[in-house]
């Protein structure tokens, strides 16, 4: 488990410190120049000023790689710990039955990843807040909108 957990854990911080990295540069000097203005110490302009609008930039390509990471985590068989591959690998290897259980194993990424991105649908939604004017209605949001209409 260690050796797992430091492994992804060091193939994916390099990706997300890039992210933020370029998502804190994605924000405009003019806006620290305004809250340096405005008297606010640097701590209050990052959390206040900054993180918010970088947050924009960083959720679409940060839920990208927690998608990738969790896909990657199928990798960790080879090192013959319970996820969910090796289960799978260890129940067919006793029934012979290959072909269900690994549709199984599809069905249940399938299901950890629609639940990642409707996640990251709402989550993103929630730091676009003026940035756009007329947001597009959620799926979810867009249904019970018309089962209430007569």
């Amino acid at each position: 488990f260690a050796a797992a957990f430091l492994g992804l854990t060091l193939n994916q911080s390099a990706f997300f410190a890039e992210i933020v990295r370029g998502g804190i540069l994605s924000v405009d000097h003019g806006q620290l120049e305004a809250a340096a203005a405005l008297g606010l110490p640097r701590r209050r302009q990052a959390f206040r000023i900054v993180l918010p609008q970088a947050m924009r930039s960083i959720l679409p390509t940060g839920f990208n790689e927690l998608i990738g990471l969790a896909k990657s985590t199928s990798m960790v068989y080879v090192l013959a710990l319970p996820e969910l591959f090796y289960t799978v690998q260890v129940i067919y290897r006793r029934n012979l039955e290959v072909i269900p259980l690994l549709m199984v194993a599809t069905a249940w990424y399938l299901i950890i990843m629609t639940v990642l991105s409707i996640a990251q649908r709402y989550i993103e939604r929630y730091f676009s807040k003026g940035a756009v004017r007329n947001p597009t209605p959620l799926p979810f949001q867009a249904f019970f909108e018309r089962s209430r209409r007569p």
